[in-house]
């Protein structure tokens, strides 16, 4: 049993060890234009249910290029107890990747959405879960894994997954967006704060209006003076191997999944993440070293933002 496995939230609630199937899609492009070439691989999580009978709503909690933190387990118990299971799921230790703040193309973005819909198959498929009432919570390459997954699974079917009730991105990198982002009926939620030194603001707002425009429900909150992960509720602190470029030029995806250079007019599916990271970093927008951490009442205001937007979808 692995420490994910055997976690257990404050007030003594205890999480049952999950195995997720899911893959390691290449690239967008292999995930939706060559399904079948796509190499399946397993992930774990952790499934809290609150007290009581079910079936519950649920929500997946997804972790950012730190891996599970503290943070992520209080959210765990908050959704515990109004009443929402909580499935908290690992993408990195199958993986063999403790980190990828210094290098995000460890494995795929796509990857990274598709486990959010694996995890979803997964709960749909229990007894003790609402299949109608299962969103996606992730947080900064989980909030981009959310808002990608919501696009993606009217794209790609995999196999059991249902229709995501919603999702909130938390502090979301949106430097790829498919180009037409229809998410059908799932509510989404964005939420970054002004002085986020990793995600800028302005693409996830772009995001969120793109859905919009395409029909979406989505709606996006900035906090004021709040940096990168502001719900940890731990002082402000500086990653210094972090590599990021939050100013580089948005990356469209086509509907085929192949990726748009910000250089060139036609998509191409042979066009890689990493070659795309590289661009990034040469044309001047990277740098090495970002902030995380919040300021007094930061956590808590997003502690109650997020409550309120699940309270109310999963309500019923």
């Amino acid at each position: 049993m692995t420490a994910l496995e055997t976690t257990t939230l404050r007030g003594g609630l205890a999480g049952e060890g999950l195995r997720v199937p899911t893959a390691n899609p290449e690239s967008y492009f292999q995930a939706i234009s060559r399904t079948d070439s796509v190499p399946p691989a397993e992930i774990l999580g952790s499934f809290f249910a609150p007290r009581g009978d079910g079936p519950w709503p649920a929500v997946i909690v997804v972790p950012g290029s730190l891996g599970i933190a503290p943070s992520h387990l209080r959210n765990a118990e908050l959704l515990t107890d109004a009443g929402i299971a909580a499935c908290l799921i690992d993408p990195f230790g199958e993986r063999g990747v403790t980190s990828t703040v210094a290098d995000q193309t460890q494995y795929s973005f796509a990857a990274s959405a598709w486990d959010v819909l694996a995890a979803a198959a997964v709960l749909a498929a229990r007894d003790d879960v609402d299949p109608g009432r299962i969103g996606a919570q992730g947080h900064s390459r989980g909030g981009s894994a959310v808002l990608s997954a919501a696009c993606l699974s009217r794209r790609v079917r995999v196999p059991g997954a249902p229709t995501l009730k919603g999702v909130y991105a938390a502090y979301p990198w949106c430097g790829h967006q498919f180009l037409h982002p229809r998410v059908g009926e799932t509510v989404v939620r964005a939420v970054i704060g002004d002085r986020d030194e990793w995600c800028l603001p302005q693409q996830v707002q772009a995001q969120i209006q793109a859905m919009r425009l395409c029909g979406g429900q989505a709606s996006c909150r900035i906090f004021a003076e709040a940096h990168h992960s502001f719900d940890r509720d731990t002082p402000l602190e500086l990653v210094e191997d972090a590599a990021v470029a939050p100013g580089a030029p948005t990356v469209y995806i086509d509907d085929d999944g192949a990726f748009f250079h910000p250089l060139r007019d036609r998509a191409d599916p042979a066009l890689s993440e990493r070659e795309l990271m590289i661009y990034g970093m040469k044309a001047g927008y990277g740098r090495r070293g970002a902030r995380i951490g919040s300021a007094d009442g930061q956590a808590r205001a997003f502690q109650e933002d997020m409550m309120g937007f699940w309270s109310t979808l999963l309500a019923g």
